[in-house]
């Protein structure tokens, strides 16, 4: 018994050896690289109209040669970060989806060593890699954010900035490009600590500051601690992932230049008052319901694992990133405030709920929870079972408001269990255009065909 048992620990840990470490990728995405590295230069130019970047070139020689240095790491993704430091006495940093991250002063007077200054910008510089901002937006924004992406719809390349803004994704405080939840924080940690490792600083620092903070934080929380929740266990998850990395010898860092900064921070003068922060917001008066009578010639388009048809005056918008489709015709696009709202069209895709599948009912409602929780006032009225090339499949009537004047919106939410995930396609139309627009509607449901 006790060689059998010696021989089962071992088996185990031999199991564990080779399981690795956890692999880290990007969640699911309606933005390109490219759309993330945009929307990364655009929000930075509205940033810093709010904050004081400092121009100290000692200081900023000292911030660009740590953040080179992570930064060169594969596991970076080779993103053109920028590094510039902020007149803050908050303790916080943050980096924008495609690179530009920013580091308060604060955070140098707060931090013990270099290491831990450097993992917390190794930590920003993970969000950045994992894509954790546009993700979170991706998945807040499921159906109108093609339209946004794809402003050639209604021949606009307008800012992708200006359409989340329009969409009510802003640079606020709340803002689902900066605050990230735990899973988020969990991955950024494990991330960072990798490519800290691999930078020479000991990646143990990052956690040991992390937990810090949250001792100290009280009822005054650190800034930082505000937009990335705690996720619990951070020393240990980070010294077991490292078990698994190359053994060599780790460092806190230049203690000399590391000191030096500080000198030179204390030193600052007071930073100026900040004024308010960048908000999302919707505004503008609604454009009038246009004529959104459509083709009846008919044009196939072919998806991953699925084909539809569409009226061949509709067009049709795709991502890299994504399986789906946005297809509409041009004056079924709305533009406001810099943004494009889909007013009437379809949008087709694949959903896969975070807690896992649980079947077309349940992943359906998990759907139906993500579209209501994104679109003010939306309300599902009904529900009925149907069959999509075969398939058993549902329909749910949603009733909402129309991005036109004087007019709801009446919405059908077709799903189809798929071995991709939940196949979804969102009908949309003007309450008023609904008469004009079903016939069609009823087509391409019935033209709807998947890959066997």
């Amino acid at each position: 018994m006790k060689r059998t048992a010696i021989v089962l620990l071992v088996f185990v840990s031999l199991a564990a050896a080779a399981a690795g470490p956890k692999k880290l990728k990007p969640g699911f995405n309606l933005f390109s690289k490219d759309q993330d590295v945009q929307l990364g230069k655009e929000a930075a130019g509205e940033i810093e109209k709010q904050v004081t970047v400092i121009n100290h070139p000692e200081l900023n020689a000292y911030l660009q040669s740590i953040g080179k240095r992570l930064a060169d790491s594969p596991e970076a993704a080779g993103y053109p970060y920028t590094f510039k430091l902020v007149a803050d006495k908050s303790i916080n940093a943050f980096a924008l989806p495609g690179g530009p991250t920013y580091v308060n002063t604060g955070l140098i007077a707060a931090a013990d060593n270099e290491a831990q200054l450097a993992g917390v910008i190794a930590h920003e510089i993970s969000h950045v890699a994992l894509r954790h901002g546009t993700n979170q937006a991706s998945k807040a924004q499921l159906v109108q954010l093609p339209a946004v992406l794809a402003g050639s719809l209604a021949g606009n390349s307008g800012s992708i900035l200006g359409g989340l803004t329009q969409l009510g994704i802003g640079l606020g405080a709340n803002s689902v490009l900066l605050k990230f939840s735990r899973t988020a924080e969990t991955e950024a940690d494990l991330l960072g600590a990798r490519m800290l490792a691999r930078s020479g600083w000991n990646p143990v620092e990052m956690a040991r500051f992390f937990e810090k903070l949250q001792a100290e934080g009280g009822s005054r929380m650190p800034q930082f601690l505000s937009s990335h929740p705690d996720p619990g266990n951070r020393q240990r998850t980070i010294e077991q992932d490292i078990r698994y990395l190359p053994q060599r010898s780790y460092s806190t860092g230049n203690a000399t230049e590391f000191a030096r900064a500080k000198q030179l921070v204390a030193a600052l003068p007071a930073p100026p008052a900040k004024p308010a922060a960048v908000q999302g917001g919707q505004g503008g008066a609604a454009p009038a319901l246009p004529d959104l009578k459509p083709s009846s010639k008919l044009r196939e388009f072919s998806g991953k694992g699925y084909t539809i048809s569409h009226p061949d005056n509709w067009r049709v918008v795709t991502s890299d990133q994504s399986a789906g489709a946005t297809i509409a015709p041009e004056q079924g696009v709305v533009q406001v405030n810099g943004g494009n709202a889909i007013g009437a069209g379809l949008v087709t895709g694949f959903h896969v709920p975070q807690a896992g599948r649980g079947g077309l009912q349940k992943d359906t409602d998990d759907l139906l929870r993500t579209l209501i929780s994104q679109n003010t006032g939306m309300k599902a009225e009904g529900t009925r079972s149907i069959r999509v090339d075969g398939s058993p499949a549902l329909a749910v009537t949603l009733r909402g408001q129309s991005p036109f004047a004087n007019t709801a919106e009446v919405d059908t939410l077709i799903t189809v269990d798929r071995s991709e995930g939940l196949f979804y396609v969102v009908l949309i139309a003007p309450e008023k255009s609904l008469g004009t627009l079903q016939s069609t509607f009823d087509a391409i449901v019935r033209s709807i065909r998947f890959g066997r």
